[in-house]
């Protein structure tokens, strides 16, 4: 994939509340996992001086460039590495990584991604159909709307965007195939549904991101990765935080996290625990953090982001 030169405009959603969550300290070692622009990693290693490290990890040959520019003045403390987060365990064992203070991850899709023209995120411009996130992405999007079954789309736009009107919108997909940019997708999904000037939302909001979600694999491997992560951290009181989006993304980060602070999972009825798990996250928080009114204002992307942290209650051992 190649995209053309563009001035990418980023500004990292949370980034306060993300340093105060990972408890970011000089000397410290982290990893973010989905490094985008490197607006969070640049936080990260300013605040970890000295001698503090982070490991970026992002699937994005473009992220890496831009991220690389931004934090060549760390020299050997940032270590960028192209890679999906999936692979996050055996990434940071080959980096040298393992045994981290905190771990990020800001989930979904990157400023830079949805302003750079081409690469077919956005239907604010009529460009090719792509929605790839990296060059391990099997198929792109024109080829999920151009090659599923009305049942297979109208189940992935629900799924995926949970968007009410799934059938009715596969249903015009469908018709008017091929669909090869995201000007003819919107027009499609209008034909569905309307303009929908009276909705809060533009009506192609949430069938493009479940084809987002369904190219790039997003939710799939989300709870691998958390515990991949986890597997990670240093310690007691190492920390795992994690932004996300939407629903179906902090729904599995939820999950995972008060699944993990747990001390057992035997269904309700049975009277006495056999399970033996015991806990190995502490939640910092049962309620998610939000931006700000002010940062909503300075970045309107933010008023959807939702921060949760857990820290390790695990002595991890030595090698």
């Amino acid at each position: 994939m190649s995209h053309p030169p563009y001035e990418p405009r980023h500004e990292p959603v949370l980034l306060h509340e993300t340093l105060a969550a990972l408890d970011v300290r000089p000397g410290g070692s982290y990893i973010d996992a989905t490094l985008g622009l490197g607006g969070h990693a640049e936080a990260i290693l300013e605040a970890a001086q000295p001698d503090g490290r982070l490991l970026g990890i992002d699937r994005d040959p473009a992220a890496i460039e831009v991220a690389g520019d931004r934090l060549a003045r760390f020299g050997e403390d940032a270590v960028l590495v192209e890679g999906n987060y999936e692979q996050i365990a055996d990434i940071a064992e080959d980096q040298g990584f393992s045994g981290v203070d905190g771990v990020l991850f800001d989930l979904g899709v990157s400023s830079m991604q949805l302003d750079a023209p081409g690469r077919g995120f956005s239907f604010q411009r009529d460009e090719p159909l792509d929605m790839r996130m990296g060059p391990d992405a099997r198929l792109s999007a024109a080829d999920i709307v151009n090659t599923y079954d009305e049942a297979e789309l109208a189940d992935l736009i629900w799924k995926y965007g949970e968007e009410r009107r799934s059938r009715a919108i596969a249903r015009s997909i469908v018709a008017r195939r091929p669909i090869d940019t995201t000007g003819a997708l919107v027009n499609a999904i209008e034909q569905a549904v309307g303009r929908g000037r009276e909705r809060q939302i533009h009506p192609a909001t949430l069938t493009f991101q479940a084809l987002r979600i369904a190219v790039n694999g997003e939710l799939s491997s989300l709870e691998d990765a958390l515990e991949g992560a986890r597997g990670l951290l240093a310690g007691v009181g190492s920390r795992l935080v994690v932004i996300s989006f939407h629903s179906l993304e902090d729904r599995i980060v939820k999950r995972y996290m008060i699944k993990e602070s747990s001390t057992c999972v035997c269904p309700p009825r049975t009277p006495v625990c056999i399970c033996g798990k015991t806990s190995r996250l502490r939640l910092s928080s049962k309620r998610a953090v939000q931006a700000s009114e002010g940062e909503i204002a300075r970045n309107p992307r933010a008023r959807s982001a939702r921060l949760r942290v857990a820290e390790s209650v695990v002595e991890r051992r030595a090698a």
